[in-house]
């Protein structure tokens, strides 16, 4: 990926002052992008999960100082008046929520959770890529995360190390543990997307091989994907791969189905990995209505607590954080107290359940109508403005196609993947990044999305 992750070299007309100044002053001005590469690298670090922010979330707000520093110092008007408008409309929702709590004071945690991760955050990003060879570096450690974590997750499955999963320490968790279940499968999913939108729309100016490694990347990390058990993830994926391959055009989109198909047949039914498990793990997709398991139980118990806690404070929510202290009052007797988590490296635990496993009822119970629509409605812009360019992008043969599927991509699963999640844990921080590389392709002027 050399050649893709090259700064360009200034072009004989800009002078020899321009051409002395490459390579290495080139990237000696790319040092604001380090930040962000950390704050995507840095949640396979393990550390505590009594309370308190982790590394990735420390080298965000490092990266939020770095962005804030560098407006002051260039002088320059940060966004344009659309740009400001998206990225800071959740704010407003935020603020009603915490001053109409029961207790504003205990909701300001979560007032400074949800800026950082869905305002500061995205925010940064955008300010901090000048450029689609930034969109890449900061795509492309995406996917270098995505490998690190697949080889551990596989690992776990193969020597039985991995997270507790029906009597057996198999389930693949990576780094983040069982307490994390989703950790490693949403790290994963965010790799494989940005691989495949790199073999669907390779840079013109990259090498012949950059192409089939990441096609092969991208088929050979469905295996840690698969192994991690997660439905909600395996949906989103296959969704925002479906959305990627429309966008790439009929040939290539039969071609890709067609080795995807392929893998999958070599993958479970040649090797037999996990097979039945997997097989039994799809099937309960459908029927998740007939003859729920507990997990699915849990989660219809939840939304319906959710669903009672808006009609009770429909307009402003019961505020942010409130969640677990109405959860008993709105919840069925049939909702279990918690969840059980042991392996990886891990004892036996009981998790509680503090959150209903689905962002968008999690804004509506919590902030109410206000804060739904500001949020949904910043993500919808971001989305809709995506497909936008990417779509316009067609007729442009300068503009950065590749980093316009890539966000694509990474927004539609986001947007999927919220139906069965929401946000916990330490790769809480990179939804906040895929917002950023989402709203930089939708927003950002077009000199800036321009291929490098």
């Amino acid at each position: 990926m050399s050649a893709v992750l090259t700064p360009p070299v200034p072009s004989p007309a800009a002078g020899p002052r321009a051409a002395a100044r490459s390579p290495r002053s080139a990237w000696r001005g790319r040092w604001p992008l380090l930040p962000l590469v950390a704050t995507v690298l840095l949640p396979a670090l393990p550390y505590g999960t009594s309370g308190g922010g982790g590394p990735a979330d420390v080298a965000s707000a490092i990266a939020v100082l770095v962005c804030v520093g560098r407006l002051l110092y260039l002088r320059q008007r940060p966004l344009s008046a659309r740009a400001a408008l998206v990225l800071g409309l959740p704010a407003v929702g935020f603020a009603v929520a915490t001053v109409t709590a029961a207790d504003p004071a205990a909701a300001l945690p979560g007032l400074g959770r949800y800026l950082q991760v869905f305002v500061l955050v995205p925010t940064a990003v955008f300010l901090l890529l000048r450029d689609a060879f930034g969109f890449r570096v900061v795509a492309g450690s995406l996917v270098l995360l995505a490998v690190v974590q697949g080889v551990t997750g596989v690992h776990q499955y193969v020597t039985g190390t991995g997270a507790s999963y029906l009597g057996e320490d198999i389930r693949a968790v990576g780094t983040f543990g069982p307490s994390d279940i989703m950790g490693m499968a949403t790290v994963v999913a965010y790799g494989l997307l940005a691989a495949a939108a790199c073999a669907l729309r390779t840079p013109g100016s990259a090498p012949a091989w950059l192409r089939p490694s990441a096609a092969v990347l991208a088929v050979a990390l469905i295996v840690p994907l698969t192994l991690s058990f997660s439905r909600g993830v395996w949906i989103a994926t296959a969704a925002a791969v479906l959305v990627a391959l429309a966008l790439s055009g009929r040939r290539q989109a039969l071609t890709s189905l067609a080795v995807l198909g392929a893998a999958a047949v070599v993958l479970v039914g040649g090797f037999g990995i996990g097979s039945e498990m997997i097989a039994d793990r799809a099937a309960s997709v459908t029927r998740v209505t007939s003859t729920p398991d507990r997990s699915v139980s849990d989660r219809y118990a939840m939304w319906s607590a959710t669903g009672a806690m808006w009609r009770e404070q429909p307009v402003a929510g019961v505020g942010l954080k409130g969640f677990p202290d109405h959860r008993d009052g709105h919840a069925s007797i049939g909702l279990s107290s918690g969840s059980d988590t042991a392996g990886a490296g891990q004892e036996f635990r009981r998790q509680a359940l503090l959150s209903p496993h689905n962002m968008y009822l999690l804004v509506l119970g919590e902030q109410g109508l206000i804060g739904l629509t500001a949020l949904v409605g910043s993500w919808a812009a971001i989305l809709v403005g995506a497909f936008r360019r990417l779509w316009l992008a067609r007729s442009r043969p300068h503009a950065a196609r590749d980093c316009g599927l890539v966000a694509v991509a990474l927004m539609t699963w986001q947007s999927v993947n919220f139906l069965y999640a929401d946000i916990g844990g330490p790769t809480t921080v990179l939804s906040g990044v895929v917002l950023g590389l989402a709203a930089w392709w939708a927003l950002a002027e077009p000199d800036r999305v321009s291929a490098a």
